[in-house]
């Protein structure tokens, strides 16, 4: 057994000995991926559930009862999960295994109580919940503070990273304009106000960026907005003497962080007062307050701690009307957007042509062109190529681009089985060193401040097998089938998933993870309400123009290989010859650029047309990125988009 392993079964025991002591005795205790804010990627002091079992990976939730200890987790995980937890964990796969809900109402016993920190976890999580454990009289208790906080002694301190205002240049639109349409929101909704909880949605709104949180460019923050005023909540420590003139210039006043729930309980009883909003044409005599009632809450986002301020007749549970507005770019986002991939694209060439040549010269591989067999790596390397060095040198090309401000997740650098962990975060001190006969697969993205970027290609520097280029080949072709999709207005994610999925199908083959994935401007990788995926929720939301998407469809055979290739999108107004219905029809736009591996490609697989897209996206790679690269990386880029043909 590991030090840290110990480490963490002792941790297990301390928690249970809380469990046992609390009053009233918690026989089950819940323990979220998430922050306050309901995040995906969070700070190093929020990760409780990491500190607590090992697992590292983005999503997941463990149970703690009084004898077992289980983790759930999605299909991206379950490879990383097995290998990262202990003997003394249970792993419970998401899509397969009940519910944490249904297990709970299953197993424990009737009147249990089930502990949760209210701050760590959404109203629709604790409402689905509580309704499950009905069927045992089982209770969802409200801790007054976090038990694993309690017994993680060396808990990382909360860094007082300042606050940063986000030029209009790149945000595109002023605070002025976004609140305006918010208000007309509220109004529309006789709501009073709302409250903002999803630290991307706040930083959005109010046009500043942090650095709270790795990888993604927020502040830890709330707002709240009603028809007369606005609030920012954050730690008193990151406000610079220009964002406290910023904000007073706006009418938005700054408090604590650790107001926001004292605000909400005066906001629910109409005491929450505040300074004049600039320019509003919202007038107290123009507002009847009997009818303006409701308090405007996003039930998935929002946690139970600030939920439970507020009487059930007073939420008015719907969407954030800021999801929407933050997905759809304005002109502004959308050309940064394009300018920022050309970079990252450029980063991406220099990598890939760089790696090559390390391939080659120190590990006798035949290289990214060539499938001639066999490979003799150097004796006595002095310096070796592992997944965790070379991706170090993908970020260094890219920190050295325009407006760089780090990446935008870990990069997934994987090699061999590595690669069929979905989202594989290689360590220093135990990944895997590159390896000429085994397919090496890239997931990488970075933050620039005009636009965020994410990009997945998959090579080969030796001889790859020919089910493993059937294997790209398929991948490839639903890459192509989304990427050149119309459809009509109106058109979810879920009806356009099977596009990027039937080519894997015909030979029985599929993935375990959506296929694409909002991003935002200098914002979260990650973004929603809309998605292209198989998931019920992906019929929520409509595609609409100038939206952002991945395009990102995989393949994974366990302890082998794994492959995926990603480019993101923009939804764009189609040019159709028709139009049924007179809905309007939508297509995609490519925005990133970088080539694929012809050799992995079995062309004989390939539809004419989809030879022609492979043809005209690499002779558009290289007319966009040529002018950025040197001799010696031009003429790589020009040897990677040369023309494939069918008998090629």
């Amino acid at each position: 057994m590991t030090s840290s392993s110990a480490a963490r079964n002792q941790h297990l025991d301390e928690l249970r000995a809380l469990m046992a002591s609390h009053s009233p005795p918690i026989h089950a205790l819940l323990i979220p991926s998430e922050d306050a804010h309901q995040s995906e990627y969070v700070s190093e002091r929020d990760k409780r559930r990491q500190f607590l079992s090992g697992f590292t990976g983005s999503a997941g939730l463990a149970l703690i009862t009084t004898r077992e200890a289980l983790l759930w987790t999605d299909g991206r995980y379950f490879l990383q999960a097995i290998n990262q937890l202990s003997d003394r964990w249970r792993l419970m796969r998401m899509g397969e295994d009940p519910p944490v809900e249904v297990w709970i109402a299953d197993n424990l016993a009737d009147e249990a109580i089930i502990g949760i920190d209210s701050w760590c976890i959404s109203v629709d999580s604790a409402q689905r919940y509580e309704q499950a454990f009905l069927k045992k009289n089982q209770t969802l208790f409200q801790l007054s503070s976090d038990l694993v906080d309690a017994v993680w002694k060396h808990r990382p301190p909360n860094d007082a990273t300042p606050v940063i205002v986000h030029p209009i240049e790149f945000a595109g639109r002023s605070v002025a304009q976004k609140m305006k349409e918010l208000r007309e929101k509220l109004q529309h909704e006789k709501a009073s106000g709302i409250i903002i909880t999803a630290l991307d949605e706040v930083a959005w709104l109010y046009n500043v960026r942090g650095n709270d949180v790795h990888y993604s460019p927020v502040v830890h923050s709330y707002a709240i907005v009603t028809l007369h005023g606005a609030f920012f909540y954050v730690d008193k420590r990151k406000v610079t003497t220009e964002v406290k003139n910023y904000m007073a210039e706006i009418g938005i006043d700054i408090r604590e962080y650790d107001m926001v729930q004292l605000d909400v309980s005066l906001l629910a009883s109409g005491q929450l007062k505040g300074s004049a909003v600039n320019g509003s044409l919202l007038m107290e005599k123009d507002i009847n307050v009997a009818e303006h009632s409701k308090i405007w809450i996003d039930s998935n986002s929002c946690c139970l701690a600030l939920y439970s301020k507020l009487r059930p007749d007073q939420a008015l549970m719907l969407q954030s009307p800021i999801a929407l507005p933050k997905a759809v770019k304005n002109p502004m986002e959308l050309n940064g957007l394009r300018k920022a991939h050309i970079r990252d694209g450029t980063a991406v060439v220099q990598y890939l042509a760089w790696l090559d040549n390390q391939m080659q010269e120190n590990y006798g591989a035949s290289g990214y062109f060539s499938e001639a067999n066999g490979s003799q790596k150097k004796d006595n390397l002095e310096i070796k190529l592992t997944e965790v060095s070379v991706s170090d040198k993908l970020e260094a090309f890219r920190a050295e681009k325009e407006h760089f401000k780090g990446l935008s997740f870990p990069t997934i650098s994987s090699v061999g089985p590595n690669a069929a962990i979905i989202h594989y975060s290689p360590d220093a001190n135990t990944c895997a060193e590159l390896d000429a006969d085994k397919i090496y697969l890239c997931d990488s993205g970075a933050q620039y401040l005009d636009g965020t970027t994410d990009i997945t290609r998959t090579v080969h520097f030796g001889k790859p097998s020919e089910h493993q280029k059937s294997c790209y080949t398929a991948v490839l072709k639903g890459h192509i089938a989304l990427d050149a999709a119309v459809f009509p207005n109106g058109t979810t994610g879920h009806a356009l998933d099977i596009l990027a999925r039937t080519p894997l199908w015909k030979s029985g083959l599929d993935y375990r993870h959506g296929t694409g994935h909002g991003i935002g401007s200098y914002l979260n990788v990650h973004e929603g309400p809309h998605l292209i995926s198989f998931r019920p929720s992906a019929r929520n939301v409509p595609l609409q123009a100038s939206m952002t998407v991945t395009d990102e469809p995989g393949y994974y055979e366990d302890g082998n290989f794994g492959i995926r290739l990603e480019n993101v999108l923009i939804v764009k107004e189609a040019d159709t010859k028709f139009n049924f219905g007179e809905k309007g029809y939508l297509s995609f736009e490519h925005i990133t650029w970088a080539p694929y591996q012809t050799k992995l490609i079995n062309t004989a697989l390939l539809t004419p047309a989809e030879i022609e897209w492979v043809n005209v996206y690499h002779s558009d790679c290289q007319k966009i990125l040529e002018s950025y690269l040197n001799v010696q990386e031009k003429e790589w880029l020009r040897k990677a988009t040369e023309p494939i043909t069918a008998s090629s």
